[in-house]
């Protein structure tokens, strides 16, 4: 006779948070259940330093926080994402262990991320009330596109070279400089 397939139930996040404290792989959160994350490549790292090297001295300004890869995102109940990029101008949550009203958010494409970054975590991401744009960034070709709120909505802006307007850093991110160092 056949062993009965295992059920599996979604985990709580304050389980999920404590799990992965200790978690020798990171994880995200999705709809409650844990999904590991892949490694970047030396391009992907490169694309996430620069625009970090970026955006820094922007939100220093304004006083705001930059969080690079390793710091989580929480956008639903049972979902916690681990974006590239993100920037939070509103005050720090009650919960050190993530952040919760970005008003931007970077992912740096990557084949095996690429329909979660458009898709998935597009739709989380458009739907936080806090957030002013999602841009995302392809290691492989040059450019940027990205979601900017006008009024209840997003537009949906390509940008091939030049500057960029950054939302809630008042700044822009020059493209050139931020591909300048990737081979």
């Amino acid at each position: 006779m056949a062993e009965p397939a295992e059920v599996l139930h979604p985990l709580p996040l304050s389980r999920y948070l404590e799990e992965e404290a200790q978690s020798p792989v990171r994880r995200e959160l999705v709809r409650g259940f844990p999904r590991a994350m892949a490694g970047a490549s030396r391009q992907h790292n490169l694309l996430v330093t620069a625009l970090g090297a970026a955006l820094f001295p922007l939100a220093l300004a304004r006083g705001c926080r930059v969080h690079a890869e390793t710091f989580k995102l929480k956008v639903a109940p049972d979902t916690v994402y681990y974006p590239d990029l993100m920037v939070v101008c509103a005050p720090p949550g009650q919960n050190p262990s993530y952040e919760e009203n970005p008003c931007l958010v970077i992912e740096v494409l990557s084949p095996s991320t690429e329909a979660q970054d458009r898709w998935e975590k597009m739709r989380a991401y458009l739907g936080l009330a806090s957030l002013q744009g999602y841009l995302l960034l392809d290691p492989e070709r040059k450019g940027l596109e990205g979601y900017f709120r006008e009024g209840e909505g997003f537009s949906w802006r390509r940008f091939t070279q030049g500057l960029v307007p950054l939302p809630c850093l008042g700044g822009t991110l020059d493209l050139e400089e931020v591909y300048a160092g990737l081979a």
